[in-house]
């Protein structure tokens, strides 16, 4: 192997390394032997001189270099394929490949050792998203691996994200290889739903809830449930499957509350209705009218994607929970979900602590969980674990 630049951490920045996180942040580096071009593969050492690990370095980035083996290895088109069948298989152990229609995420990034890279597969099309410079030098070889193993009829790249401009990279969709998607049927715990890999919210379709929205069916059977942020209605869909008596899906968008006719149409679900709303006004002026529901299922967009907005998060959190609590009926249930990493579990359950004392009800825990499997958690990186839901039961 030539000569490479090396990155020379502080004294004793090496620790997080350790512990098994990848990520190297520019304040943690005393200098840099070599020259620096901006997405090459560098070497990475702690102060004394002991090898750390290999990664590809922006120095644009805060996160200065993301580190892609803790060896020596060329990291070329064989260790970038490598990588990419690993976590195409640990999905197939998981079962997840199971017909023609199938969808989950096939590679979750920093958890897959491929840092910046997600990758999602829709049926016979995949998406996929390349936030860093580093990941973006790769993206040929993440293709032709990828025609290779699944064979599909379209890669879709949905680079169309803000996170990408900190790297210096420019905002971009548009095919990789093959046609242009239209819209996708893939199939979820037996419910058919119709996605838009192009124009759809992140790469088209949530997945990280996929194992959450199976969960529910025991606080759906013969009830009244509000399905608030529905998007495109995977939970409410799920609601229905379960024996739910009705279903209102509320949205904002009335782009995402077509497609919600549209999936309850395709599995003959009639028990659903679309409301286009802004939820925090539809849970104050039901409680002004005095309406209650059996279960009210809370899935909100990510309300802090900084850490200066957890405070406002916070707060936005609290109201959403506490409003869904006065409205729903003793013995009813609340699902409720952040998918913020900086609202971590702890925050999130202090919160729910503060709503419940609020709501003057008495409340508790049915059950805990996070993201589904194909999205799984480092146990070094915090950041890793972003997805909390919260089953409770109002009395």
């Amino acid at each position: 192997m030539a000569d490479s630049t090396c990155v020379i951490l502080k004294r004793g920045e090496e620790k997080d390394i350790f512990s098994g996180h990848l990520w190297i942040y520019d304040n943690e580096v005393e200098r840099i032997d070599g020259e620096v071009v901006p997405g090459q593969i560098v070497d990475v050492k702690a102060n004394n001189g002991a090898h750390l690990g290999r990664g590809y370095i922006n120095p644009k980035s805060k996160i200065l270099v993301r580190l892609m083996t803790r060896g020596r290895e060329e990291i070329d088109h064989e260790f970038i394929k490598a990588r990419l069948v690993s976590a195409f298989k640990y999905r197939e152990r998981l079962g997840l490949y199971k017909n023609e229609r199938s969808a989950f995420r096939a590679v979750f990034g920093d958890a897959d050792f491929l840092p910046a890279l997600v990758v999602d597969k829709f049926a016979d099309c995949v998406v996929i998203q390349t936030l860093s410079l580093g990941m973006e030098r790769f993206k040929p070889d993440i293709v032709d691996v990828i025609r290779e193993y699944y064979s599909p009829r379209c890669i879709y790249e949905r680079n169309d994200v803000a996170l990408r401009e900190k790297e210096g990279l420019e905002q971009q969709k548009g095919v990789l290889y093959g046609e242009e998607p239209g819209i996708v049927e893939i199939e979820e715990n037996g419910i058919r739903m119709l996605v838009d890999i192009a124009d759809g919210q992140k790469t088209g379709y949530f997945l990280d809830q996929r194992e959450n929205r199976a969960a529910i069916g025991p606080y759906c059977k013969d009830a009244e449930v509000l399905d608030c942020f529905c998007h495109t209605g995977g939970f409410a869909l799920h609601a229905a499957k379960f024996g739910a008596k009705s279903v209102e899906a509320v949205d904002i968008s009335d782009t995402a509350l077509k497609m919600v006719e549209q999936n309850a149409a395709l599995n003959g679900f009639k028990t659903i209705t679309a409301k286009e709303a802004n939820v925090f006004d539809l849970l104050n002026e039901y409680q002004m009218q005095g309406r209650m529901f059996d279960t009210i299922i809370l899935d909100p967009p990510a309300f802090c994607k900084t850490k200066s907005a957890l405070k406002g998060a916070y707060r936005g959190y609290k109201e959403i929970n506490l409003r869904a609590m006065k409205l729903i009926r003793s013995g009813g249930f609340l699902v409720t979900c952040s998918c913020s990493h900086y609202m971590t579990p702890d925050l999130f359950m202090k919160m729910l602590q503060d709503a419940a004392s609020d709501s003057r009800r008495s409340v508790r825990i049915c059950e805990i969980r996070y993201q589904a499997k194909d999205h799984p958690i480092s146990i070094s990186a915090d950041e890793s674990l972003y997805l909390k839901y919260v089953a409770l039961q109002i009395i």
